[in-house]
Formats: C-alpha cells, structure tokens, sequence
C-alpha cells in the first residue's frame, strides 16, 4: 500500500519522526563534497550523511579509522553549502568521543559550529551512553549506529553480519530501546539479520534506517560511491548498484586521452 508523502520543504529531526509514524520510508545517501551534495539535495534525499567512510573512499585507507575531526569537519561543510532540503548528519570519527564524555561534546560543538551540520552520528549502546547523554544535554541531535560498527573492526576481526547469536541480538535490542530512552532521533543498523531488525524497528519510536539489514525497517542508507557502480571492488549482498560509472568514466576518460593525443580536441568550434 503507498503511502502519500508530505511536502518537506526542509527535512528535521522532527520531519524523520513524522516520517515513520505516517508509514512513509526515508531515503539516506552519504557525501562529501559539494557537487556530489547538490546533486543528492536535488533529486530529493531526505537525509545526507557525512560518513566517516570518507576515510575509505575519499582518502584510500583500508579502515574508517584514520580519519580525523578537522578532516570530518572540512567534508561537512563542503556538503552543507551545497544543500536546501536535506538534513545533514556527520559522523562522530573514531577516538572523538569513546573514552571521555566531555571530549565527546567537545567534538559534537566542534561540529556543529565549524561544519554547520545539524546532528552527530555515533557508534554504539550502553557503553557510550554517558557520552550520548552529555551530547544531547547540549541541544545537540544525535543518531545511533548498532549492529556492525566500522569502528570496532578491529575487535570484531570481520565485516562479517552481526547479532545472529542471541546473546548479541538481545543486547541490540536492548541498545536500541536505550538510545531510544536517551533521547536519539534516530538510529543506524548496519549489517544485522533482517528480522532483528525489524524487530527493533517495531519496538521503537524513533526512525531505524537500515544497511544490509532488510527492508522492515524505517528507511534505508548507501554509501553514494557503492549504488553509483564507481567502487567496482566492493560487492556485498545488501548493495544494488543503480549506475555503473566505474566503466562510464573510464571509457570517457580514454576518449579524453586518445583524443587529445591524436590532435581531435579541441577541434575549431571548441576554441576563441
């Protein structure tokens, strides 16, 4: 059954709620700069995320971990000067705010000041919660991220799905219910199985947006390299790629190079 979509002429916090209450699913794409924003706020994204994935497919490292704030700070206001609709959330990177509270806010202000974004993303449940709790005293939104957090590979070992055993999946829900008690606008499930997943949506007020974790849930989020085919090398299970550039711009670049080494371009009309 669809669902008629409200107008939005500026997506909120506020908006997202409203969103899953009436039914109505929320469409999530990250970016990093400005002419990949516009183009994002254009087509109608509800929600841009400035991921720390910038690490990987920005700057070529293996992890989201080498990643600092200022590099964070400096993608986030290149794509909030680009928007008009979206609602923008930035990735908290790794060691900004797990092991001190303060520090956690610090780098929230940080954020929110520098960049102009309008809420933080961070990993984890109860073992960040004072961190969360500190955050959210500031006026600041926050969204979660359960499940698999790129953060923890290394403790982890695998990007391997997470909370199939029941001792995991309990403890998800039960992270998400207190995120939910915390005060977060929304949350981030990546890579679960699909009925947890929409189990945890069901329980929850608060919009859940899912990667690689079904379609029960509120809303759905991809990386924008992955669904546009421009990571060729990247292929996993939960990914539909709605464009193949890797191969488009390749073969246009090739045009570029043969043309310009035969003396093709620029031919009379492409100059003064």
């Amino acid at each position: 059954m669809s669902v008629a979509k409200k107008d939005y002429k500026r997506i909120t916090t506020k908006s997202l709620i409203e969103m899953k209450a009436n039914g109505e699913k929320i469409s999530m794409l990250t970016a990093y700069d400005y002419t990949m924003a516009k183009i994002v706020d254009t087509a109608g994204i509800d929600v841009i995320l400035v991921g720390d994935s910038a690490s990987n497919v920005m700057a070529g490292h293996e992890t989201t971990l080498p990643i600092t704030l200022d590099q964070m700070i400096y993608h986030a206001s290149s794509v909030v000067r680009a928007i008009e609709r979206a609602l923008v959330v930035v990735d908290l990177p790794f060691g900004s705010y797990q092991s001190d509270p303060k520090e956690a806010l610090r780098s929230s202000i940080r954020i929110m000041k520098e960049s102009g974004g309008h809420a933080v993303k961070l990993e984890g449940g109860k073992e960040v919660k004072e961190s969360i709790k500190k955050i959210l005293n500031a006026g600041i939104p926050v969204m979660g991220h359960l499940g698999l957090t790129p953060q923890s590979i290394y403790k982890f070992g695998t990007y391997t799905v997470r909370a199939k055993e029941e001792e995991e999946a309990d403890k998800l829900v039960a992270d998400a219910q207190l995120l939910e008690r915390l005060g977060c606008f929304a949350l981030v499930l990546e890579k679960i199985p699909a009925h947890l997943a929409e189990k945890v949506a069901k329980s929850i007020s608060i919009p859940v947006i899912g990667i690689g974790a079904g379609g029960g849930v509120d809303g759905q989020v991809l990386v924008i390299h992955d669904m546009l085919g421009m990571n060729n090398e990247f292929s996993p299970r939960f990914l539909r790629r709605y464009m193949d550039l890797y191969d488009g711009m390749t073969t246009a670049i090739s045009q570029y190079v043969a043309d310009v080494k035969s003396s093709d371009f620029p031919n009379e009309k492409e100059q003064y």
